[in-house]
């Protein structure tokens, strides 16, 4: 149901989004370019769309709205700015499970970046990618922006690239690692339903939560239908809690975090499809979703273990066993994470030992 008491967190980066919706509501106007969005190659740099009037700052243009999933996908611990830009005078269509259908000339858009130390998680922040969704009258295209070293420009680099980053935990540890933004092709591995690019994140079960807009925090349905980006919006939508949200239920918790983490491969339109594990938050039937489920293929990715979810014993899991892992060719998600979420991990050990 919209606007529920429990309002979303915003997480540790707050004043930031706070900052970016003032800019939105007070800056002045500056033109997003449709020919950038829909030109046959795109542009080498990333100012050349015109989504921010203050590129380095992310501040972002008028009509770029940002917005903020309730569960978010995790890559590395990144702190995560999206923004999204629809055509003047049209809208998303609603759709009660899937992503939104967005018209030709939309433009999703997300930064990926670091703080120097987590345990200050709003200061000297340091971005790294900017990827953009650029949909076009065949179908999505995708994108990656890799930021210079004086964060005054982002460029495309469609080979993708290796980036060093040393920053703190927020438990006071020294973190090193080499973050990978992913190719061309890479993109797809995450992004395909049924064979073709689509979004992940605009979901209504997903937005249907608050954000710190200038005027105050809003349900972001609300405010995209307001803002008449959205359309068919009705009076009741789905909603996931935040995972890390204790008052939850510990089972919609964890079926929250596999959804946004893992069900866009495992699902019976993603590419995993032939693991026969399928971990969509609408998935109602437990032996689909991997409990007592015997894996189709018995490898290191099973640690030796003979199901996927063994109720009631989280350590004869597959499933926490390759979210936990760092090894290649046992580790899942495949792509976009190099380091462990031990809260994840701890999140899903928990919901295993409670089933009976």
């Amino acid at each position: 149901m919209r606007g529920s008491a429990n309002a979303r967190r915003a997480g540790p980066f707050a004043h930031l989004l706070l900052a970016i919706a003032f800019c939105t509501a007070t800056s002045p106007a500056f033109a997003v370019s449709p020919d950038a969005i829909l030109a046959d190659t795109p542009p080498k740099q990333l100012s050349a769309f015109g989504f921010f009037t203050d590129i380095a700052k992310q501040t972002p243009a008028e009509n770029v709205t940002p917005f903020a999933p309730i569960t978010p996908l995790f890559s590395d611990n990144a702190l995560k700015y999206r923004f999204v830009y629809l055509p003047e005078g049209q809208s998303a269509t609603y759709d009660d499970t899937e992503a939104f259908d967005f018209p030709v000339g939309t433009a999703l858009i997300k930064t990926f970046a670091f703080p120097a130390d987590f345990r200050a998680p709003d200061k000297d922040i340091r971005l790294i990618e900017t990827r953009v969704l650029l949909k076009h009258e065949g179908g999505w295209q995708a994108w990656a922006y890799l930021w210079n070293d004086e964060q005054t420009e982002a460029t495309l680099k469609i080979t993708g690239a290796k980036v060093d980053i040393a920053t703190v935990k927020a438990d006071g540890t020294p973190l090193s690692f080499t973050y990978a933004v992913p190719n061309k092709n890479q993109c797809k591995g995450c992004h395909a339903f049924n064979g073709e690019i689509v979004p992940l994140g605009p979901k209504a079960r997903n937005l249907n939560g608050d954000f710190p807009y200038a005027s105050g925090p809003q349900n972001q349905l609300a405010h995209w239908a307001e803002a008449k980006i959205l359309s068919g919006l009705p009076a009741s939508s789905p909603a996931v809690p935040d995972w890390r949200d204790a008052a939850a239920p510990l089972d919609a918790r964890a079926r929250a975090w596999l959804d946004v983490n893992c069900a866009h491969c495992h699902r019976a339109e993603g590419a995993a499809s032939n693991s026969g594990l399928f971990l969509t938050w609408g998935e109602k039937d437990r032996v689909r979703y991997g409990v007592g489920k015997r894996p189709v293929a018995a490898g290191k990715g099973s640690g030796d273990r003979s199901f996927d979810i063994k109720p009631g014993d989280p350590d004869g899991s597959i499933l926490p066993y390759r979210v936990e892992s760092t090894e290649p060719g046992v580790m899942m998600p495949e792509l976009g994470r190099h380091v462990a979420d031990p809260e994840a991990v701890a999140l899903l050990r928990d919901w295993i030992a409670s089933m009976r």
